[in-house]
């Protein structure tokens, strides 16, 4: 009997393109998000960006901020709004952890990627610190070197 193959549009994932680029990731944390029905339809057809959204730490709770998240085309009146504030579910020894980092400053919590794990949502943040203009240009460089050297590899074999 052959195996069952997985269907790419149930294991959507999203990035965030631009955390890794602006940012360097210190430490990852898996957390969860309070959601609502018709936001969990909408990002399994991959109808959310993370691009621009943050952490922040309000009365000890964590919230995502600015992430979008479409309206479902047959939600009705139960959709939700696209860019409204998102509770993260971590455990209290995390949240603490975060709490000191970004109050000592200079970091930054980025949600890195949004995935399925088995039927939960989860949100991989990241406690970042913001890249300067010359470490931007030393990364491009490492891609370059990279590349070149994949290539050459290839044209050896």
């Amino acid at each position: 009997m052959a195996a069952k193959k997985k269907d790419a549009a149930r294991f959507t994932e999203i990035r965030n393109a631009k955390a890794l680029r602006d940012y360097f990731v210190d430490e990852r944390f898996e957390a969860g998000v309070q959601l609502r029905g018709t936001e969990v339809k909408s990002i399994r057809a991959g109808r959310a960006q993370i691009s621009d959204s943050f952490g922040r730490m309000l009365n000890g709770e964590l919230w995502m901020m600015n992430a979008h998240i479409e309206q479902y085309a047959f939600g009705n009146i139960y959709n939700h709004e696209a860019k409204r504030t998102r509770k993260l579910l971590l455990h209290k020894h995390q949240l603490r952890k975060i709490a000191q980092a970004l109050d000592a400053g200079g970091r930054a919590l980025i949600p890195l990627r949004m995935y399925f794990k088995e039927a939960l949502v989860k949100v991989e943040v990241g406690l970042c610190t913001g890249k300067q203009i010359h470490d931007k240009r030393d990364t491009l460089k490492q891609k370059v070197e990279e590349r070149e050297v994949s290539q050459a590899m290839k044209l050896r074999r």
